[in-house]
């Protein structure tokens, strides 16, 4: 997934933060990104390798490596929110929206354009109009089909898209309604709306019998919101020394409820459509995860920790700085790799399989990074738009809760 695979926009423009780790890059969270991406490649190698399909925990738990998703989502609400409320409750200049746009798109299409382009044109069978609902990111609104092979992952592209548009919109209205008092309680409070615009979405597209719902971006408002949230707090309390010290604990819990994640509650592992009530546990046990898993990061920034230290290596960071790269070019490789060995798909040997396609999808994620992204991000800098007019007063914030 792009995921939100984010360069962190720390300030109200979308440039580095010189204010410290609160509000710029956090090599942690570029480790978290990374350990995401390599989850959803391990995802599809299981797939195809039918290791996801057999009996035993590893199985299971292989398959629920999609919970790697739900934390790309949450990080995207959490980074690309966070401008917005610190303009709320420090006074800082809102993103201009129209340079917002623009640096979204240059951060997101070249490098997808290219991938779909190449997997359309390698093994798609679509005509004109397929293509163009695909490289306008339009596929999730239409009948689905089997994807293309080498597009398997790019479902979760049209919700992100969709998100990064409705982004200052809910900005906007979230502004207007912590204006009138306690502001970042009020924040807190309206985002808490989005989670049930989920809930609601989830039960209609099972009483209505319309899976394809699940496809849209209502379904995973939680996931978003969640991150929007944890932006919140991250500009209203800086720091939280209560989850500094039991940020342990939380990641703890967040892996033992995905083992619980990892059972029939969250429903098959198979093509099979969940039930309502598995749609709803595993909804809200991923939501779980990924909060817990992000929180002790993004509320806790203590480069000193050894969790600081484990994930902000300088090889993790760098992974997760081609993360989005990887997440593009990782299914289109092991597509490759089936086509050239001749296997079948639900074949062949997880192992066997697995290092071929991270060592290529790594060397090419980070030739794409380089060659594409980076300029595409350099691109995106020359926007200029009008000096932002002067904040106004602000109140001052109430004082955070004691930790």
């Amino acid at each position: 997934m792009n995921a939100a695979q984010e360069t962190p926009p720390a300030d109200a423009e979308g440039a580095p933060s010189r204010e410290g780790p609160a509000h710029g890059r956090d090599a942690a969270l570029d480790g978290i990104r990374a350990l995401a991406a390599l989850g959803v490649w391990l995802l599809h190698v299981g797939g195809n390798t039918g290791v996801i399909y057999r009996e035993g925990m590893f199985a299971w738990m292989t398959t629920r490596l999609g919970v790697a998703v739900p934390i790309f989502f949450l990080l995207s609400g959490l980074l690309l929110y966070r401008p917005w409320a610190r303009a709320v409750l420090e006074g800082a200049p809102s993103p201009h929206a129209g340079r917002y746009l623009w640096r979204r798109a240059m951060r997101v299409l070249p490098a997808y354009w290219l991938v779909t382009a190449v997997a359309l044109w390698a093994w798609g069978t679509l005509d004109w109009t397929g293509w163009l609902k695909w490289l306008f990111l339009l596929q999730n609104y239409f009948e689905q089909g089997r994807a293309p092979d080498g597009l398997y992952q790019m479902w979760t592209m049209p919700i992100e898209m969709a998100f990064y548009l409705v982004l200052p919109v809910l900005a906007w209205l979230l502004h207007r309604w912590a204006r009138g008092g306690n502001r970042p309680l009020r924040l807190l409070g309206g985002i808490a709306v989005l989670p049930v615009i989920s809930l609601v979405g989830v039960i209609v597209s099972h009483v209505l019998d319309q899976p394809q719902l699940a496809l849209w971006l209502p379904n995973h408002l939680i996931y978003f919101s969640c991150g929007m949230a944890l932006a919140v707090l991250s500009v209203w309390i800086k720091r939280s020394e209560v989850v500094d010290a039991l940020a342990p604990h939380l990641l703890v819990l967040a892996l033992l409820l995905f083992v619980v994640l990892s059972t029939e509650l969250a429903g098959p592992r198979t093509l099979t459509l969940p039930s309502l009530s598995q749609s709803l546990w595993r909804m809200i046990l991923e939501t779980a995860v990924a909060v817990l898993v992000v929180a002790p990061f993004a509320l806790a920034s203590r480069h000193d920790s050894l969790r600081h230290r484990v994930l902000g290596n300088p090889v993790t960071a760098y992974l997760g700085r081609i993360s989005y790269s990887f997440f593009l070019w990782h299914a289109p490789v092991i597509t490759l790799f089936y086509k050239v060995t001749g296997e079948p798909v639900f074949s062949g040997d997880f192992v066997g399989v697995a290092m071929p396609t991270l060592v290529a999808s790594l060397l090419v994620s980070a030739v794409s990074y380089h060659l594409v992204e980076e300029n595409a991000l350099r691109l995106s800098h020359r926007w200029r738009p009008a000096p932002p007019a002067r904040p106004e007063p602000q109140t001052p914030a109430p004082a955070a809760p004691a930790p």
